[in-house]
């Protein structure tokens, strides 16, 4: 779990209206994002009864497209 030390910005009537964290900070976030973005391309490609073909062979269809 990544541990955040948000800092809020407020308006005049005391209404949080954005938030400032440390770079460190955001660039965990954008790692543990992209992490799940790779969950899901690989849930959603297991739900398909597409075949499966190796690494050697998409690159060599690739090439060949």
């Amino acid at each position: 779990m990544l541990a955040l030390h948000p800092q809020y910005i407020i308006d005049d009537t005391q209404t949080q209206q954005a938030v400032v964290i440390k770079i460190n900070e955001w660039q965990g976030i954008m790692k543990q994002l992209e992490l799940l973005d790779d969950i899901e391309a690989y849930d959603k490609a297991k739900k398909t009864n597409n075949k499966s073909i190796s690494f050697d062979q998409a690159v060599k269809e690739i090439r060949n497209s």
